[in-house]
């Protein structure tokens, strides 16, 4: 089970650079979602990272194909109306290519394109779609059950409604404020990293973590 987390667009490089160092070991990937910085900024966080030690196999790069590139990130995720999977896995075989879908027929296209995940939100009412309801975790299970390639859910996945996401067999699980918001995103992370295994002891301990606002 898989944990990937997101940045959240709204820190400096060096504030992402300390969160990011400070769970990297904790996570199984980290991806690069900065929007409002400019490819040279994009590029000069990623090299930071990697200075620091942060596997470039754990690292993302959100949509900017050419920054993975010549960074030499080996993973891509591209939005649903970016570039076309098929195209990126001709061109370029070595990369690991994930895309978001929001339905089942979008999974499926992403699979017959080729790609090597998808990821499906939002799941829950989330800060980041304020206003949105979430597709549910219903929704969310027709896809996993459709498709053979790993499903990522995201959005307003929480300690005390993981449970309900892992029940539908999902490849893993993304998260984007519950750790960059996070006071303390290390121990966020790995809380957040033994709910995914499953282990249903810790699930009590995040709750209370989480609702005595330590986290």
């Amino acid at each position: 089970m898989e944990l990937h987390i997101i940045t959240d667009g709204k820190k400096t490089n060096e504030e992402l650079k300390e969160i990011i160092t400070s769970v990297s070991a904790v996570v199984d990937y980290i991806h690069i979602r900065e929007k409002n910085k400019s490819p040279h900024e994009i590029v000069a966080l990623v090299e930071e990272l990697l200075k620091a030690g942060v596997p470039k196999e754990k690292l993302v790069i959100n949509d900017r194909l050419d920054i993975a590139l010549v960074t030499g990130i080996p993973n891509v995720h591209l939005p649903g109306k970016g570039l076309p999977v098929e195209k990126v896995k001709t061109a370029f075989p070595h990369m690991k290519v994930g895309v978001s879908i929001h339905s089942l027929e979008e999974a499926e296209r992403a699979e017959e394109a080729g790609a090597d995940y998808c990821l499906f939100g939002h799941v829950f009412e989330t800060d980041s779609k304020k206003g949105l309801t979430g597709r549910g975790t219903g929704a969310l299970g027709v896809i996993v059950e459709h498709v053979k390639i790993p499903v990522i859910a995201i959005g307003g996945i929480t300690p005390e409604n993981a449970g309900k996401v892992l029940e539908k067999k999902v490849g893993g699980i993304a998260v984007m404020s519950y750790i960059f918001s996070s006071k303390h995103p290390k121990e966020a992370a790995t809380r957040l990293k033994q709910v995914s295994k499953g282990k249903g002891d810790d699930v009590a301990t995040l709750y209370q973590w989480t609702e005595d606002g330590s986290g």
